[in-house]
């Protein structure tokens, strides 16, 4: 009985070491097919670097065009005040309408200023009649002088009298004259022709040279002033990139500017600059110039605000297409082509754009070769198929 259960036993052992086995079994086979399939992928070929446009860097002279805000004023702006007080007694233009000079605006109650010429007019006529008054005593005292009936004396008292007599008179004619000048000024007139502003003070309205508030504006326009700034170093730069020993002869050499409107529209007819401020603005350390452009048509007016699109000429100029340039951390980078069509990210300096590219200062020379597009997915050291971009070279023209 005994051996019968070693039998068992025995059996059972063997069962199990039959069933490790042909586990290990299929254990090994799972792996090795496994191996099987997976050694065709890790042998697979990487893929091709990417084809990306690249062109060489070339230079030039080149005109860049950089925008100034500017302000509008006409040739001529000015207040339209009274010289005299009194209610107003008449308006006879309308807002913003087109006057000429002497053209009368504004009509003052001329009451009281005629009466104070007539006043001053019959004043005149007294002292004259005391002049003739003085002179008949100087005739009369003479010839007795002369004959010693009386005092020289009186004679020269005479005569005194009568040269206070004239003084007298010729005051008096300045009176007069001053009353004239007073009741003209009742008719304001306009002093040049040009467009009238607002108009605040009413018919009835008391006016005074005193007065804060101008009767109105009146704007010559027939050109304007465009007035811009430009700040230190735009300044010398502007000195650097025209000829020119003065401001004046600087001035001749300068080409014509253009006018921007605040609809972003450019003024039809080309301005001159005609004025270069003689010292900077010490609280902007800027420096004032002034355009002028012909309005023949009224569509400028005082008021008007705008920019001045000045052309600056540029020698030897390195052009980069702004659509081949990254921006990080406040700087601009573009990827230049190496050895084994390797690429790198190089850094440059930009001081101005012209259309859509930016004019570089440094960072890439003359014959560098850069990526033109893709370069959002690039790396440092990324290797890719260059293929020359002839439609998007990144070259320097010269502009007219």
């Amino acid at each position: 009985m005994k051996s019968l259960h070693r039998l068992f036993l025995l059996f059972n052992t063997v069962k199990r070491f039959t069933f490790v086995k042909y586990s290990f079994a299929f254990a090994f086979a799972a792996i090795v097919l496994i191996s099987c399939k997976s050694a065709p992928q890790q042998g697979a070929a990487a893929p091709p670097p990417p084809v990306l446009p690249v062109s060489s860097v070339s230079g030039g002279a080149e005109t860049t065009f950089v925008e100034y805000p500017a302000s509008i004023q006409g040739a001529v702006d000015i207040d339209v005040r009274p010289q005299v007080s009194g209610y107003l007694q008449s308006v006879l233009v309308n807002e913003g309408a087109y006057v000429t000079a002497g053209q009368t605006l504004f009509k003052i109650n001329e009451n009281p200023y005629r009466e104070a010429l007539n006043n001053a007019k019959a004043s005149l006529h007294a002292a004259e009649a005391a002049i003739l008054n003085a002179q008949l005593e100087v005739d009369k005292l003479t010839p007795l002088v002369q004959n010693k009936v009386v005092s020289d004396i009186q004679l020269k008292t005479a005569k005194t009298a009568y040269k206070i007599a004239q003084a007298n008179a010729e005051q008096a004619k300045a009176n007069v004259a001053s009353a004239q000048i007073n009741l003209g000024y009742t008719n304001v007139k306009a002093t040049v022709s040009g467009y009238i502003g607002r108009i605040p003070k009413k018919q009835g309205s008391l006016v005074s040279p005193a007065d804060q508030t101008a009767l109105t504006q009146l704007s010559d326009i027939h050109e304007v002033h465009v007035y811009f700034s430009l700040a230190e170093n735009d300044f010398n730069s502007f000195n650097a990139n025209y000829p020119g020993k003065t401001p004046a002869d600087r001035i001749k050499h300068l080409p014509a500017v253009e006018l921007v409107l605040a609809d972003n529209s450019t003024y039809p007819v080309k301005g001159k600059i005609d004025m270069i401020d003689g010292q900077f603005d010490k609280n902007t350390g800027a420096i004032t110039l002034r355009a002028t452009f012909p309005n023949a048509n009224g569509v400028l007016r005082s008021g008007n605000t705008g920019k001045i699109r000045l052309g600056l000429l540029h020698n030897d100029a390195i052009l980069v297409p702004q659509s081949a340039t990254v921006e990080m951390q406040d700087k601009v980078f573009v990827f230049t082509l190496g050895d084994s069509s390797k690429v790198k990210k190089q850094a440059i300096t930009i001081v101005g754009k012209a259309g859509e590219n930016y004019l570089i200062k440094d960072g890439v020379k003359v014959g560098d070769q850069i990526v033109l597009s893709g370069i959002d997915k690039l790396q440092e050291g990324m290797v890719i198929q260059p293929q020359k971009a002839a439609d998007k070279v990144a070259v320097t023209s010269t502009k007219k």
